[in-house]
């Protein structure tokens, strides 16, 4: 059962990763990794991919807001709460890229955080093994998201490929461990639309 308190908890969660600088536990994985030189070109390509990871993250945390205040398992609920707190990870690692190459973070974040935290809640209400289902097919489509842009980054780039390399070992994670608790395999259909919705926010990330 929702309550007041909670809500309002989360509401403060919702500004602070819309507003506030994130803050990252370990290590930002490209902490020991030299920048490279790259022409103009290069620099706001990777600049634009990496604000394109950056509103994925901003996708998930609401994503694992939404799930988390709906689902009804509690182990459910804090598996969901940790992987919630390694995204927000991700957020100040690749806000700390974009802005060491010169880009700037989008600003439809807003819109991708409201749409995201209500198809989170509606997910969550399903029941708990779709609610995982969700999150598993969700991560496997990130992964495979974030491995095209190991391939589409300058290659002498290796502070961009450090950071998206990590994201794609917790994403990957991330998916095996709600497959493990039960998620169910989501029908086709919605896994396509899944799919189209990602291209829609990618597309639009890439330029603002």
């Amino acid at each position: 059962m929702l309550n007041l308190d909670r809500l309002i908890v989360e509401f403060d969660k919702g500004l602070r990763t819309l507003f506030s600088q994130a803050h990252s536990a370990r290590p930002h994985p490209d902490a020991k990794v030299s920048d490279a030189d790259m022409n103009d070109a290069e620099k706001k390509h990777a600049a634009a991919l990496m604000r394109v990871n950056h509103s994925g993250e901003i996708c998930a945390q609401a994503l694992y807001q939404g799930q988390a205040l709906t689902a009804r398992d509690p182990a459910v609920q804090q598996n969901l709460q940790q992987a919630a707190q390694e995204e927000t990870e991700h957020l100040a690692w690749t806000a700390s890229r974009v802005h060491e190459l010169g880009g700037h973070l989008s600003v439809l974040n807003p819109f991708w955080y409201t749409g995201s935290l209500a198809i989170g809640a509606v997910a969550g209400l399903l029941g708990d093994k779709w609610n995982l289902g969700f999150l598993a097919e969700t991560e496997r489509q990130v992964g495979q998201h974030l491995q095209s842009h190991l391939d589409s980054l300058p290659p002498q780039d290796e502070k961009s490929r450090a950071i998206v390399a990590q994201m794609y070992a917790d994403e990957t994670r991330h998916a095996d461990m709600a497959a493990t608790l039960g998620g169910a395999e989501l029908p086709q259909p919605v896994q396509l639309a899944m799919k189209l919705n990602s291209k829609v926010m990618t597309g639009a990330s890439y330029w603002v």
